[in-house]
């Protein structure tokens, strides 16, 4: 089993396809194909199925590409500790929830550009705490803030930052709006503008409902927070928001937070990192920023 071929593997089996693996390795196609067949040679076993003109792996294939991703995760972690320098550099991959990444962390990133202005700094923001700790399973964050995840503490570093407060939210000239009180019995036939169901303050707002006996009938659903606050300014439904990311049109008045009665939903932002990771010299200047201004006191 050959270095290069577990690149060629790992890149086969996020494109599902041969002919652009080649592409993107810059190789020619048979070499893609020889390198596939020595593994299975090697193995014993098949790691693709070809059915049809479709690509798809094995279940051998998809414990290798676990095993492969680790592989070449710890490879280039070992390149750059032995080749550290004294000023950190590299690229650092962190990824975050879109309220996060919008309304806490752009001081760290100024922060930390000050203390490593070599290092190539990327966000990387998702949808769903689920799809960000998938990636960093996969070794492609170097670490991530999130808010109440689900994370293994087999598998990763968690460390609490702060409590966040969310708010019910709504247009100033909603009925809603008019009201000295709002219970989840005046929400649950209103038409709700909600995050996905991944989101931890989404969780907690549909258990509200659920301890209740609830159930929600007019739910739209949004990747963007931007997007739910949009709707809320035009009128067309209620939302619960962070209260970071709608303080501003509160202030402005653009947007009313509701008399809530139902039980708060508040969640902890944290910061989490692969157990087993490397922690390089940017990594570590990070995840000291990160604690020094998101943490509270």
């Amino acid at each position: 089993m050959e270095f290069k071929q577990l690149v060629t593997f790992q890149r086969a089996a996020e494109q599902l396809n041969f002919t652009r693996t080649a592409e993107q390795l810059n190789f020619a196609q048979s070499s893609v194909t020889a390198h596939i067949k020595a593994l299975e040679d090697e193995f014993g076993v098949p790691l693709f199925d070809r059915l049809g003109k479709t690509l798809v792996l094995t279940e051998a294939g998809r414990k290798l590409q676990r095993y492969t991703n680790r592989i070449l995760a710890l490879t280039s972690e070992a390149q750059r500790a032995i080749t550290v320098d004294k000023e950190p550099t590299g690229t650092l991959v962190i990824g975050a929830i879109e309220s996060l990444c919008t309304y806490r962390l752009p001081p760290v990133l100024s922060a930390f550009k000050r203390q490593c202005p070599k290092v190539q700094f990327q966000f990387s923001p998702g949808v769903s705490d689920k799809d960000i700790l998938d990636q960093l399973i996969k070794g492609k964050l170097d670490a991530a803030v999130l808010m109440d995840a689900c994370a293994s503490p087999d598998l990763f570093m968690i460390e609490s930052l702060r409590e966040e407060s969310s708010c019910i939210v709504a247009s100033p000239e909603h009925l809603l709006s008019m009201k000295d009180w709002v219970s989840p019995e005046d929400l649950y036939q209103e038409s709700l503008l909600l995050t996905e169901k991944d989101c931890s303050y989404r969780r907690k707002f549909d258990a509200v409902f659920s301890s209740r006996g609830l159930r929600t009938e007019h739910i739209f659903e949004f990747a963007s927070v931007e997007a739910i606050k949009q709707c809320v300014m035009a009128g067309l439904g209620v939302a619960v928001l962070p209260e970071m990311t709608v303080k501003k049109e509160i202030s402005e008045g653009s947007i009313k937070p509701l008399p809530w009665t139902g039980n708060q939903i508040t969640v902890h932002s944290q910061l989490v990192w692969p157990k087993d990771k490397w922690v390089s010299p940017a990594l570590s200047v990070f995840l000291e920023l990160t604690q020094q201004y998101l943490k509270e006191e």
